[in-house]
């Protein structure tokens, strides 16, 4: 018992931890260079923290059980005489463009649809509403992106580095903010693409959260052609936390 306090206590803190980091770099980030005006104590605030405590306390932890389970189960498949180096990339772009069919197929099967519409519901966007997530859509997605890491024999430790940042990263592209950040947004992610992305009845373009080099390799990358347009998914309804882990399941 001593034990599952000490770990939970340990979540606890490592959550808490991190929500005063966000706080502290994007608060002020939106509240210099916000993409459009909108206070911080904004509609359905509550049902976005819900979502960080939970991805935070519960499907972190669910997502890394997958990945172990599957990294046992397929362990290394490919022996390729390769510095690690090359192999370390090849996993991050397999990775990558693993990431942007699934994403895609988010949009076009009406099954996937119903888990990735709950990241899709968000009316306003910042740093809290990147944690809005069904935990199906982000277990696949996780292992979407690190399936050719196993694959590979690359040791997911190698990544945890790379993917700490990526993480800041796709909640940076979440943010309320508009800052050029140039070529660097075909490589890493751009705000305002990402928003484009999210726009009220559009979705279809951008789906390289984190590398959309990919959407100009496959044609779907778009730069946004308004400055101010509506957020989130035409006549859904708002629904709690608990209505969004649920729905996905019914008609």
């Amino acid at each position: 018992m001593s034990e599952l306090l000490s770990s939970v206590q340990a979540w606890l803190t490592a959550a808490l931890a991190s929500l005063v980091v966000l706080i502290a770099v994007f608060v002020p980030l939106e509240r210099l260079f916000p993409a459009r005006p909108q206070p911080i104590f904004r509609p359905a605030l509550a049902t976005d923290a819900a979502f960080y405590v939970g991805q935070y306390l519960l499907w972190n932890a669910l997502s890394i059980a997958v990945l172990r389970f599957v990294a046992a189960k397929l362990g290394s498949q490919l022996v390729i005489p390769a510095p690690k180096i090359v192999l370390f990339l090849g996993a991050v772009v397999l990775g990558d463009l693993l990431v942007y069919w699934f994403h895609r197929a988010c949009h076009a099967s009406n099954l996937l649809w119903r888990f990735h519409s709950v990241h899709h519901s968000s009316e306003q966007l910042d740093f809290l509403a990147a944690h809005r997530e069904h935990p199906v859509d982000g277990v696949l997605t996780q292992l979407m992106q690190n399936l050719p890491a196993i694959v590979l024999g690359v040791s997911t430790g190698g990544l945890a580095g790379l993917a700490v940042f990526r993480g800041m990263w796709a909640i940076f592209i979440h943010s309320n903010v508009r800052l050029p950040i140039g070529p660097l947004g075909y490589l890493l992610g751009d705000p305002a693409l990402h928003h484009w992305h999210h726009a009220r009845g559009h979705g279809l373009t951008n789906f390289g959260n984190l590398a959309p080099w990919l959407d100009v390799v496959f044609g779907t990358h778009e730069v946004p052609v308004e400055r101010d347009y509506p957020l989130g998914i035409p006549n859904h309804p708002r629904r709690s936390w608990f209505g969004s882990m649920w729905t996905p399941f019914v008609r």
